[in-house]
């Protein structure tokens, strides 16, 4: 059994139990109020006692985690006020990765991997245009056609949009208009430098997964570029999160987590979102613990996260909120009423008059059951508070063990290639002339009509089926395997299997 975890002193010390960790958490704050040192601790913990993590770096300060701390006057000083014996420093086992391969190992996914909901809310599609991508998706599987980058997904567009009179008797309305739609969409994407997120080779969950000496690997995202998109930075956490809910088995209640997921900014990922989206989140969120994963939350105030969500997350740690307008006293107010209140003192009251690297909070006890909320401060990190220099975090990039392995793009072939040899094939192939005798008086005259370029089209969705490769049989594997989180985020209106 693995010791409670000590990570913040008030009246007693405030320990967090292991095999309590993956019942989910939330960190909320504002601005300068401490969140970040408080993340930092409980990643720290976490790693020492062998727990792999996932977070992401917004602001690109916390490179440091790497390496150990010291010689910082505030934590010296917090180490004293805390009475705390035996502190040591301490530098933590960190992979950098980064979804643009700039400030660590690129980190990619293939569009079918990433599925038609997950790529909507990317593109910022209405629900005709959703649909109409959830039906270029399910033609693309029945005809075995791999969709791995955006040229793939863009050939197969066109396909669609080419043949909508016959796939509309299977499959339903595709209209020019949403195709059109999707794929002014798909070039915007491109200009944020999305591109580079879709392709192969795509990243392996187990690859996130690992300890090195006894300690959890962190695996820090670098984020500060992809805040730029948003919407983009709050998709792809939540395709991570799908992705591990897919791939990991079952483990029960164990002693500690297998993982756990640290979502930064995380109002993002309930900023204009579907109804549809939001249950699949908390389906997630409710089932996904029994894969040892535990899923924190950070952001300004409890009221950035759905009442359903909230209700899921079992250790919270709040630090000060302002409330000097009406929606803060409300955020406020919302955050008072999330924690089951300590008769020493008023909540609401206090969560105003915390002090930095103070907070309230309250943690599941033995039993699963919130402790009443204290007020306390968290314990200071051990890892260098300042980032790594560039030569610092280049020297780490290269002796990690995934140095080489996601670096270099593969293209192999998928629906662009097979789509364009098929059209070359139809434009190279000789056409059979047609011959036809008009007669007209006294003289017969011959004329050669060739095959319209529709009746070419019409005949091509019987033919690609037999055109596929047999080198596509790996992937299919691939393929079916997604088919769990497809339904789980991947569909809308039936539209998918």
């Amino acid at each position: 059994m693995t010791d409670p975890l000590l990570i913040a002193k008030g009246e007693t010390d405030i320990t967090l139990l292991p095999d309590m960790i993956n019942r989910h958490g939330l960190i909320t704050g504002a601005t300068g109020t401490g969140k970040t040192v408080t993340l930092r601790v409980l990643v720290e913990n976490l790693s020492t006692i062998g727990v792999p993590v996932f977070l992401a770096d917004i602001k690109g300060d916390l490179s440091g985690i790497a390496v150990e701390g010291g010689g910082n006057p505030k934590i010296d000083e917090r180490i004293k006020k805390l009475g705390i014996v035996g502190f040591s420093y301490a530098g933590y086992p960190v992979i950098f990765r980064d979804l643009f391969g700039e400030s660590g190992h690129p980190v990619r996914t293939t569009i079918s991997e990433m599925g038609p909901l997950l790529l909507a809310r990317i593109l910022d599609l209405n629900e005709t245009q959703t649909g109409v991508l959830s039906i270029i998706f399910r033609v693309a599987d029945d005809n075995r056609l791999l969709l791995l980058d955006l040229k793939d997904l863009r050939a197969m567009i066109t396909y669609v949009s080419d043949h909508a009179a016959e796939i509309k008797r299977t499959y339903g309305n595709v209209s020019t208009s949403s195709t059109g739609a999707i794929q002014r969409a798909l070039l915007a994407l491109e200009d944020q430098g999305a591109d580079k997120f879709f392709g192969e080779p795509a990243l392996e969950i187990g690859d996130l997964i690992r300890t090195v000496n006894g300690k959890g690997v962190i695996n820090l995202f670098a984020a500060d570029k992809l805040m730029q998109s948003p919407r983009i930075y709050s998709t792809f956490l939540l395709w991570l999160l799908s992705e591990l809910y897919e791939q990991l088995p079952e483990t029960g209640d164990p002693d500690k987590p297998k993982f756990v997921f640290f979502f930064d900014e995380a109002h993002l990922l309930f900023k204009d979102i579907p109804k549809v989206l939001v249950e699949k989140i908390v389906q997630i969120v409710r089932l996904i613990r029994s894969k040892g994963v535990g899923i924190y939350f950070i952001t300004q105030s409890p009221s950035d996260i759905p009442e359903d969500v909230l209700g899921q997350l079992g250790n919270k740690i709040q630090h000060a909120l302002r409330a000097t307008t009406p929606n803060e006293e409300k955020a406020v107010r919302t955050a008072a009423r999330s924690f089951r209140q300590n008769p020493a003192f008023k909540t609401e009251t206090v969560i105003t008059e915390l002090g930095i690297g103070e907070a309230l909070v309250s943690i599941l006890d033995n039993q699963g059951t919130p402790t009443p909320v204290e007020r306390a401060f968290i314990l200071p990190p051990t890892s260098r508070l300042s980032p790594l220099t560039s030569e610092e975090r280049k020297k780490i990039i290269a002796s990690s063990p995934d140095a080489g392995k996601y670096d270099a793009l593969v293209d192999r072939e998928s629906a662009y290639e097979k789509l364009t040899a098929r059209t070359e094939t139809d434009r190279d192939e000789p056409v059979a002339a047609q011959k036809k005798t008009i007669t007209s008086g006294k003289s017969k005259k011959t004329i050669t009509k060739k095959p319209t370029s529709r009746s070419r089209k019409e005949d091509q969705p019987a033919e690609i089926i037999g055109d596929i490769a047999v080198s596509v049989a790996k992937s299919i594997g691939t393929q079916v395997t997604r088919e769990l989180v497809r339904g789980l985020l991947g569909s809308l209106g039936g539209t998918r299997k």
